[in-house]
């Protein structure tokens, strides 16, 4: 099953088929996995109606971030237990026109997918992870040929993401349960596009298969160790 099943017409899956798009290459040996933008300015404060939830925060995607952040947890769980490297961004805090709940805790990670010591944290201030900031630096000092994605939104930050991974030369996956966004079928649309183009799109059984069958002397150390 695909998020995008009964998304696109037959026909058009079949151009994409014929094609070759979707005949990625297999992802590698040393992965990292990088929550995007996790915070509370996109995530609001607590798992409610999506109307409730711009109300304190203009850019939450409101109940489909929180149905991601369990997922996201037990992948952190396996990755950190596999050591392999955790990296998060999150925004920079806005100075004027914003709501006294995003001038509170707007970009503060999300309380239960709270960085560990030692885990790098990107401030950064466009859609990509990478644009701006010192990650694919970080990534090749690791080691890392593989950039498992969660966070959100799909259609926006994770995508811009996923993308650039390619352009930096990394093999991105991204873990359909642990990504989001305000809208189900840009999230559905950008998954099916992505997987045909630029990322392998997994569940995220499929994710911790992947890291379980990881060699312990094959995953990068954290960062800080």
């Amino acid at each position: 099953m695909h998020a995008w099943d009964g998304l696109i017409r037959a026909d058009e899956l079949n151009v994409y088929k014929r094609a070759g798009y979707g005949r990625l290459p297999r992802e590698g040996r040393r992965p990292a996995v990088l929550v995007v933008d996790m915070e509370y300015n996109f995530t609001g404060d607590r798992p409610e109606p999506i109307l409730a939830s711009i109300a304190k925060f203009r850019n939450s995607c409101g109940e489909a971030a929180w149905r991601s952040i369990p997922k996201i947890a037990r992948l952190l769980r396996v990755a950190r237990g596999r050591r392999v490297p955790v990296i998060y961004t999150r925004g920079f805090p806005k100075t004027s026109d914003v709501t006294r709940h995003e001038a509170r805790i707007g970009t503060e990670i999300v309380l239960p997918l709270i960085p560990r010591r030692g885990e790098a944290v990107y401030r950064k201030a466009a859609a990509s992870a990478f644009f701006g900031t010192p990650l694919a630096g970080h990534l090749v000092g690791l080691g890392v040929d593989t950039v498992l994605v969660t966070g959100c939104t799909t259609s926006g930050c994770v995508r811009a993401t996923a993308v650039d991974s390619v352009q930096n030369g990394f093999r991105p996956m991204v873990i359909r349960e642990a990504v989001g966004d305000r809208s189900q079928a840009a999230h559905d649309q950008t998954l099916f596009d992505l997987n045909a183009k630029y990322a392998d799109v997994v569940s995220l059984a499929e994710t911790l298969q992947y890291l379980n069958a990881l060699r312990a002397a094959a995953a990068p150390g954290r960062a800080g160790d």
